[in-house]
């Protein structure tokens, strides 16, 4: 019986598989033991401690790395994933893990109220979940997996299981989130955008009242450092805009908040682009995906992109006074480098603008750092106003690797998996000296190291047209 045959008989086959030629203490197997830990046997936790259930984008992110040990699991992450989709399409951006108690992890099932406050949108009633999203990578990393094991995605039918699941995904942000009228998608939260205090938010904020700080129990106090955390004022501003959303039934439109952002607007883009090949590999037409695709990448440059500033920026379409650009320089705005459509000049003032004094790559920082270093709300600890993710440098090192830069992939590529090793696979770290910060043995950290470990050349890292272009 081959491989592919013995995990189709045995579908409880889970472990990942260490590689023998690895070194004993490599980086390869302690990530892959990182996975193994953070392994609930249906989905991976993104830090047991911290995060204790199933995140949406983490688990795009996880199922890319799992595809090089075990493609079977990378499949099972995406489908349990997919599993508590709600009926109007939306992937909810974390599913609850009954098991664990409520009072591990705040805002907790019981505030979501899901199955009933979210009857009319189609919350599943079998499993508990939060209400709002997160960026859509899910068809990306789908593509990926199935790349990795082709022989075993067909057999096992796992296309054709995520395909109708993933176009409803993108239906529902497509139909219900162009709350702009531009043709972009917006987000409702900033959980939904995943970079959650970044200073992008903090005027569109500023016009939201925060719930009362007796009304809710911060549970990530509990494990990480204050001063690395959002404070206290814009938590209460989150759970004010979340119990609002809840209370309408969480029907989109209605909301005192509402952003277009580059980040989630390029990885929708990628993912329609995946899309597109998921359809060609199941004997679809793909044409239309491309062409939407493309038609999105014309908006995102077209009302996000800042010639002068040399990135794109968020756009709160609640502004009624100015043009709605938040001209705050953050990470967000350089991810669109990923996408395979834009045009060279916007490609090249990108990388500039990553090279230069604002973010300092291959200069001044080890990693990307998420927000301007000469911007008056940088802090190197405080999460998404400073500090560098690898989830970030994963996406650029795919950008400069598509567009032909390959000695700054290389050297970026190069940081990441030093600092993956030197930080325990940080959640997030200082992005001048690389010290760990947040949660150590983060999944996403791990699977993507494990990525970037298989992905030497242009060809190992699947940056090629039959990826995204």
């Amino acid at each position: 019986m081959d491989r592919t045959a013995q995990l189709i008989a045995r579908p409880a086959e889970y472990s990942v598989a260490y590689d023998p030629a690895a070194p004993p203490g490599s980086l390869h197997l302690r990530a892959t033991a990182v996975l193994e830990g953070n392994w609930t046997g249906t989905s991976t936790v993104p830090s047991h401690r911290l995060y204790p259930h199933q995140w949406s984008w983490d688990s795009a992110f996880i199922a890319i790395g799992l595809r090089h040990v075990s493609p079977l699991r990378a499949q099972t992450e995406l489908a349990t994933l997919l599993d508590a989709q709600w009926g109007d399409g939306r992937i909810p951006h974390i599913v609850f893990n009954p098991s664990v108690p409520l009072d591990a992890y705040f805002p907790s099932p019981d505030f979501w109220r899901s199955s009933t406050a979210g009857r009319a949108a189609g919350a599943p009633r079998t499993v508990q979940t939060s209400g709002i999203v997160q960026p859509p990578v899910h068809a990306l990393a789908a593509w990926l997996v199935h790349r990795a094991d082709p022989g075993l995605s067909r057999a096992r039918g796992f296309l054709a299981r995520v395909y109708p699941r993933l176009a409803a995904w993108h239906r529902y942000l497509l139909h219900r989130r162009d709350l702009g009228g531009g043709g972009l998608v917006s987000v409702v939260h900033p959980w939904e955008q995943g970079m959650d205090n970044a200073p992008s938010w903090d005027a569109p904020l500023a016009r939201v009242a925060p719930a009362p700080a007796r009304s809710f129990r911060r549970a990530d106090l509990a494990h990480g450092a204050p001063e690395d955390r959002p404070t206290d004022l814009d938590y209460g501003r989150y759970v004010r805009l979340a119990t609002d959303y809840r209370d309408a039934g969480y029907a989109d439109g209605g909301g005192e908040f509402a952003v277009e952002d580059p980040a989630f607007n390029a990885l929708l883009i990628a993912s329609e682009h995946a899309l597109a090949h998921i359809a060609h590999e199941l004997g679809a037409t793909a044409t239309a995906r491309h062409a939407r695709a493309e038609r999105l990448t014309a908006a995102l440059v077209d009302r996000l992109y800042d010639p002068a500033e040399g990135m794109f920026f968020c756009r709160d379409v609640r502004d009624m006074e100015g043009d709605g650009l938040i001209r705050e320089r953050g990470v967000s705005g350089l991810v669109p480098l990923l996408l395979p459509g834009l045009p060279r000049e916007v490609v090249a003032a990108l990388v500039s603008t990553l090279r230069g004094p604002h973010f300092g790559v291959g200069t001044a920082t080890r990693l990307v750092p998420s927000y301007d270093l000469l911007g008056e709300a940088f802090d190197p600890h405080r999460y998404w106003r400073g500090p560098a993710w690898f989830n970030t440098a994963w996406l650029l090192e795919r950008g400069l690797r598509l567009h032909g830069r390959p000695a700054e992939a290389q050297a970026l590529r190069e940081a990441a998996l030093d600092t993956a090793l030197t930080s325990d696979f940080a959640e997030y770290v200082d992005p001048y000296t690389g010290e760990a910060c947040g949660a150590t043995g983060f999944s996403w950290t791990a699977a993507l190291t494990l990525d970037l470990l298989h992905g030497t050349t242009t060809s190992g890292t699947g940056i090629k047209g039959g990826d995204l272009g």
